[in-house]
């Protein structure tokens, strides 16, 4: 099992912003993970991350602990954010090349053949960088590394359409390497077309998990706008209820 999380419970004071989450991602798979602003997809992977520290519960990634050994784990992954920042003094190849340096050899062919698939140019500066550029430079790094696991939480945020179809050609080819991927995005048409499950997180509570058949619960015919709508209003009503409203 690529990633497993077993009660993730993430408190800031008084707010829970994760209450007993429970998924896990098998290799070779790609999770969907979807919700409005502020309902905890971004302090998952940060906890995944050990960027952050959960409350309670287990969160372990390659059989590991997210937090104790993180310094492991990020030798075996690639994250991807949604609000890319970089260098400005430098070029969006040396950017890369750093990262791609971090861990040991370079590949060069893949990361020349990434740059004409995102059509990049690698010698301006990174203060020049349109945020959609900045955004490639990252998903180049991602995709040109070795990593085994892919974390990207809203990455094609500033993309073209174009450039978003490209994304999707290399979410599918690391996928049909065995690499797993969590995906979290709010272009749900991008969840629909890769992912093998998807998970709905409400104000800190998984909802569900399942294929996308499984959370149609046989509707046929629902598009993905109103599965998330439909458990939108459910958690909801759930909210109201748990108020005594």
């Amino acid at each position: 099992m690529t990633v497993q999380a077993k009660n993730l419970t993430k408190k800031f004071g008084k707010f829970t912003a994760l209450d007993n989450v429970n998924f896990e991602i098998k290799q070779g798979e790609v999770l969907g993970y979807i919700g409005p602003n502020g309902a905890g997809k971004t302090t998952t992977i940060r906890t995944l991350l050990g960027i952050l520290q959960a409350t309670s519960g287990d969160c372990k990634v390659f059989g590991k602990d997210a937090w104790r050994d993180a310094v492991t784990i990020h030798k075996r992954i690639a994250y991807v954010p949604g609000d890319v920042n970089l260098w400005g003094n430098l070029t969006g190849g040396e950017v890369i090349d750093l990262f791609l340096s971090m861990r040991g050899k370079i590949d060069r062919t893949k990361r020349d053949n990434l740059l004409k698939v995102f059509d990049l140019d690698a010698t301006k500066k990174c203060r020049t960088y349109s945020k959609g550029n900045r955004q490639k430079v990252a998903l180049i790094a991602a995709f040109a590394s070795n990593a085994e696991l892919f974390i990207l939480d809203e990455p094609t945020s500033g993309l073209d359409p174009l450039m978003g179809e490209m994304f999707v050609e290399q979410v599918l080819a690391v996928k049909s390497q065995g690499k797993s991927v969590l995906l979290s995005s709010h272009i749900l048409s991008e969840i629909e077309r890769l992912c093998d499950r998807v998970g709905i997180i409400m104000k800190g509570k998984l909802l569900k998990t399942g294929t996308l058949d499984e959370l149609k619960s046989g509707i046929e015919g629902e598009r993905m706008e109103d599965l998330f709508m439909r458990y939108y209003k459910s958690s909801e009503r759930l909210a109201d209820s748990e108020a005594g409203v």
